[in-house]
């Protein structure tokens, strides 16, 4: 399925790889250089107007001869400008080379300063222009002072591309970045850009196009996007006058003992709200009767053992399960999940705990396709993959990813920056989520969306995208101080996506 380009996430490789396309197909690239600096230009106009003197730092790259033309285009425009450059300008290349010399032209034969001479004056806006998103080592001593004397200075900066010092494939400062005001990149976000703590140092992201085709675009990119309905809206199941219960699937949200039934309970509720057909929380028969005097539209039924599982399951109407939230019991959990292999499943929490010592079981008892996923917060995921998480070199992104191949289930890497991962390498990045949804239990309304979407037939990796983005909606429009109760009683999908239609 073809997505929007406006979603799509380009990282440092592929964009090279889109950039020497470009050029290949006859395009130049000095004009796609001279409509980056002008937007990066009219970028600094529009919102600091009343800035005393535009700083312009610029690198010996491309991200350099953006700042060369942005620092033209505002001396144009009126305004007082300085250009200060790190490294030597001998070694700048190709179309960096032809924007700095069409700066000279209209600054006069020097027309700049060593980055060593910056020191920020009050009322400058700096114009970021030193690293691109390409940058793989830690930025030298002498850009790191000067990120430390902006920062000290509050002088707002506008970055170009990405703000220098941040890593774009893995959104992580490498020794030292700026934190940028605003950040104008080229045809798409990069993984920099929306995972954390990146998404906090590059401030109000502009994404402007500087005329590469969609065709280059979607030739040259793999298949990651930032979360949104526009990945999965078309897989979303829309009543009809022909639908019934069973239709829209049977969900059985596993619970553990009567002291510790609460995390099933907001799981089955919040299924239910997102849409599965019937919901039935599976319990020891001791549970029965606080689940019993605590619910209304969800079921119940006792299952204490494997066997009575084994009876449940044969009823091919039974085919989408929760088991984690409030679950409890590890080695039963090991005994459900073996049984379950082969069936539509969602496991979380006490679900992953169970597997921590055995992860080689959990990724046997997986080695055959269904529709799985798990949903591991930072701790678990560490737990359950540790030489993947140990590894710095890899971004949160390819963490997941490598997650996802190794277990043959979609995982949803929690956290501000959540990732859904596919084994074929699909992956997505969620930005939608409010800090008020780090909140105890938040986790099960999540787990039983997930459910409810696969009980209705979704394929599993969308399952997975549409129900991070509705938990984050939800999130949203409950506002702070909102708890996992709330949550669970506020899940409308459909509501909800039409909302945030209406408000564009």
């Amino acid at each position: 399925m073809t997505h929007s380009v406006q979603y799509r996430l380009v990282d440092p490789v592929a964009m090279s790889r889109i950039d020497a396309a470009a050029e290949a197909s006859g395009l130049s690239i000095i004009s796609l250089m001279e409509r980056a600096g002008q937007s990066v230009a009219a970028c600094a106009l529009r919102h600091y107007p009343e800035a005393r003197r535009y700083a312009v730092l610029c690198g010996a790259g491309n991200n350099g001869g953006d700042g060369f033309v942005a620092a033209r285009a505002l001396r144009d425009a009126g305004a007082d400008v300085a250009v200060f450059v790190f490294g030597d300008v001998v070694n700048l290349k190709g179309a960096a080379r032809q924007a700095h010399e069409a700066w000279i032209q209209v600054s006069g034969d020097i027309g700049h300063q060593s980055l060593a001479a910056f020191t920020p004056r009050d009322g400058d806006v700096v114009i970021d222009g030193i690293f691109g998103a390409g940058l793989s080592r830690d930025v030298p001593p002498e850009v790191a002072a000067v990120i430390r004397a902006v920062g000290h200075a509050g002088t707002p900066v506008v970055a170009i591309d990405l703000p220098s010092g941040l890593c774009g494939r893995r959104g992580v400062a490498l020794g030292s970045a700026f934190k940028a005001a605003r950040t104008v990149t080229f045809v798409a976000k990069k993984p920099g850009h929306v995972l954390m703590p990146g998404r906090e140092f590059c401030g109000a992201l502009e994404v402007f196009d500087i005329g590469i085709p969609r065709r280059i675009v979607e030739a040259n990119v793999g298949a990651l996007w930032e979360n949104s309905p526009d990945l999965w809206k078309s897989y979303l199941v829309h009543d009809d006058v022909e639908t019934h219960k069973f239709k829209r699937g049977h969900l059985t949200v596993f619970a553990g003992p009567s002291h510790s039934t609460g995390a099933a309970r907001m799981t089955a509720m919040s299924g239910l709200r997102a849409g599965a057909g019937i919901v039935t929380i599976a319990a020891p028969e001791e549970a029965i009767p606080v689940l019993s005097a605590t619910l209304t539209a969800v079921m119940v039924t006792p299952i204490d053992d494997r066997d009575a599982l084994g009876d449940w399951a044969e009823d091919e109407r039974h085919g989408t399960y929760v088991l984690g939230p409030g679950f409890g019991d590890l080695e039963k959990a090991r005994a459900f999940v073996a049984l379950l292999k082969d069936r539509a499943l969602v496991l979380d929490a006490d679900g992953i705990t169970a597997f921590k010592d055995d992860t080689l079981k959990l990724f046997s008892l997986f080695a055959e396709d269904a529709p799985r996923i798990m949903t591991p917060h930072e701790g678990e995921f560490a737990r359950l993959f540790p030489d993947i998480h140990a590894d710095d070199t890899l971004s949160k992104i390819e963490k997941a990813q490598a997650a996802a191949k190794c277990s043959n289930a979609v995982i949803i890497y929690k956290g501000a920056d959540t990732v859904i991962a596919a084994p074929d390498g699909r992956a997505s990045v969620n930005t939608n989520a409010p800090s008020s949804l780090a909140t105890a239990g938040s986790g099960d309304v999540l787990a039983g969306i997930c459910g409810a979407l696969l009980a209705q037939q979704m394929p599993v990796f969308e399952a997975a995208a549409a129900a991070v983005w509705l938990h984050g909606e939800m999130g949203q429009r409950l506002g702070p101080g909102l708890i996992a109760e709330d949550l669970a009683s506020a899940v409308r999908p459909f509501e909800a996506f039409e909302a945030r239609a209406r408000a564009g």
